[in-house]
């Protein structure tokens, strides 16, 4: 069955960088339809970004630029480069894949794969 492995997090003070990795295991994120998405204590999941299987990326109005969303086809993994982080960023980040890989700026969190997520923690 489909496997999304998140790693990458951790803690980290405001203003530093992380870069989350998301390894996916019988599909291709190749042709997939991939996503961020974080869940703060307290606070509904919210997407962070999303990029469809021709490379095309989408992300939510509060990233303003800081994070870049990537894959890696040869190695079937998926990524979230964040800088500048603040303590608003801390949060449980997660990665899904839809087999539908086009529009995922409209997808919401119709997503079919979800991965067990990786805490970030940023501290001021």
């Amino acid at each position: 069955q489909v496997q999304l492995v998140e790693s990458g997090g951790g803690s980290v003070q405001a203003g530093g960088s992380l870069r989350l990795s998301c390894a996916a295991s019988v599909m291709a994120v190749s042709s997939y339809c991939m996503g961020w998405f974080r869940q703060a204590p307290g606070k509904e999941r919210e997407e962070v970004a999303c990029i469809n299987r021709d490379g095309t990326t989408h992300y939510a109005p509060f990233v303003k630029g800081r994070f870049t969303i990537s894959k890696d086809n040869a190695k079937n993994t998926l990524y979230l480069q964040m800088n500048s982080l603040t303590p608003e960023d801390t949060a449980m980040f997660y990665c899904a894949a839809d087999p539908r890989g086009w529009a995922c700026a409209a997808r919401l969190f119709n997503y079919m794969h979800w991965g067990q997520g990786t805490q970030i923690t940023v501290s001021s």
